[in-house]
């Protein structure tokens, strides 16, 4: 293979037959192989670590999240067709039953294979449609296709609910790869997360398919509404949207228990359930010094702070009442702490600025679910939110450190 690349490379350099194709050449090869650059003055950095494979640290912290989305989002669609009898009504089903595989939610291998026909799909749509605005601006660009990509791609298709439409999925991520990075100039120049700008879009252009009761479980050869009207008593709400509307008595009157909604086996978005994957994740990229942890704890700190002061208040709102174990466990908190706002394209740079930006993202995530009921899962709206002030909190930081070490030579 490393031969074949060599033979090829002269052809994509500049004078070659496919020279305007140079960016596809250099995604595959550095992809497969670690560049054979190297620099011809000081200073030196001997490091096998690139941007590539920072980026594929982060994939590596996603595996807990991305299987836990199969087995859940199987899970729940099995228990639906348990209940509608198990009706065979769609390709998935097909593919199931061929493999003598049936729709017991006690199956794990059934729930799994199940929950991975739906998500790769959205994967798919999400990789190849972003994957295209991404080789389209390297080739017009005359740049490298960035890396960070198969992480954005990844993150976009862990946020939605697991039956959006694909063609909103194509959408969405266009959106976020378009607007929200390469007209700022591409990675590394953008100041919002292009996954978040995705879903935010496709939150405020069609909320009735991306929030709801109706959206988060998905079956085959059904419309969501369609189908949870013709089954008595079961609902499709999230432990969130139900804490919105009941506080936690309505959570613990559908069975949710806070162990459940810790591991994750509940309604929800695709990777955003459980909690206990997301923290692998965080441990993972802590470890590996990938993610800050300033951020993630300063994240923590906010959110616990924030609802902690919201319990001592007296008010009808159920959301006041909330403890802060409930809020970590509920709606996409702890993905959004650990993946979302640790983006060290969009966050704060400086160490006193990463506390101060993941203490505001806490305390914002907090102050949305409880004034706003309608919109019970915040934490989207405050990393978007902390994003812009991140160059703000830095400038700041950074002028108060001068005014210090200027005063010392007063």
């Amino acid at each position: 293979m490393r031969r074949l690349l060599d033979n090829m490379k002269p052809h994509f350099n500049q004078g070659g037959r496919f020279e305007k194709y140079h960016a596809l050449y250099e995604m595959v090869d550095t992809f497969l192989y670690t560049p054979s650059d190297s620099t011809r003055s000081a200073p030196h950095v001997r490091d096998a670590i690139d941007l590539k494979r920072l980026m594929s640290y982060v994939v590596v912290a996603l595996i807990p999240c991305i299987i836990w989305s199969w087995y859940n989002t199987g899970y729940q669609a099995n228990l639906v067709l348990q209940e509608l009898g198990q009706v065979n009504h769609g390709w998935r089903s097909n593919l199931l039953q061929a493999f003598n595989l049936g729709f017991d939610p006690g199956d794990i291998l059934a729930c799994t294979l199940h929950g991975l026909l739906f998500f790769l799909p959205i994967y798919l749509t999400t990789l190849v449609v972003g994957g295209c605005w991404e080789v389209l601006f390297a080739i017009i660009r005359k740049h490298e296709v960035n890396e960070g990509f198969l992480v954005t791609s990844m993150l976009f298709a862990l946020t939605l609910p697991p039956n959006m439409p694909l063609w909103m999925v194509a959408l969405g991520i266009s959106f976020g790869v378009v607007i929200g990075k390469e007209i700022f100039g591409g990675t590394g120049k953008n100041f919002l997360n292009p996954a978040l700008v995705g879903r935010a879009f496709l939150f405020f252009a069609y909320p009735a398919e991306i929030s709801g009761d109706l959206v988060w479980v998905a079956i085959d050869g059904y419309t969501s509404s369609t189908l949870l009207m013709g089954l008595d008593g079961y609902s499709g709400a999230t432990p969130l949207g139900l804490s919105a509307l009941g506080g936690l008595e309505a959570v613990t009157a559908a069975d949710y228990s806070w162990w459940q909604a810790f591991i994750g086996l509940m309604p929800g978005s695709l990777g955003e359930t459980s909690t206990l994957a997301c923290l692998l994740g965080a441990a993972f990229l802590i470890y590996t010094k990938v993610a800050s942890w300033r951020i993630i704890f300063g994240v923590f700190l906010g959110m616990a702070i924030t609802s902690a002061l919201f319990n001592l208040l007296e008010s009808d709102n159920p959301m006041m009442a909330m403890p802060w174990h409930w809020h970590l466990v509920l709606g996409g908190f702890a993905f959004g702490m650990v993946f979302m706002a640790t983006d060290p394209v969009s966050a704060a740079m400086t160490n006193a600025g990463r506390w101060v930006f993941g203490i505001l993202i806490g305390f914002m995530t907090v102050l949305i679910r409880v004034m706003n009921p309608a919109f019970p899962e915040g934490i989207m709206l405050a990393i978007l939110f902390a994003n812009i002030f991140a160059p703000l909190i830095d400038y700041v930081v950074i002028q108060l450190n001068i005014r210090r070490r200027m005063r010392r030579y007063d």
